[in-house]
């Protein structure tokens, strides 16, 4: 199994959440102020979900290859 096949996963899943994310902002039926905040405030819930996810990434592959190791 390749070792970057699962960053590599990780990465096109969170760009995929935020484009799919801009585009239905692009298409909501709101004013443009309401609007950036939503984008403000769900892209700051991506990144706190994206750092914790990439936490969790890192530690299963240090393990595994704490166990490779061994």
């Amino acid at each position: 199994m390749d070792r970057d096949s699962g960053s590599g996963f990780f990465a096109g899943l969170i760009m995929g959440a935020l484009v799919g994310v801009v585009v239905g902002f692009l298409y909501a039926p709101q004013e443009g102020r309401e609007t950036r905040r939503l984008v403000k405030e769900k892209a700051g819930l991506v990144k706190e979900r994206a750092s914790k996810v990439a936490s969790r990434v890192r530690d299963v592959v240090q393990d595994r290859m704490e166990k490779e190791e061994e």
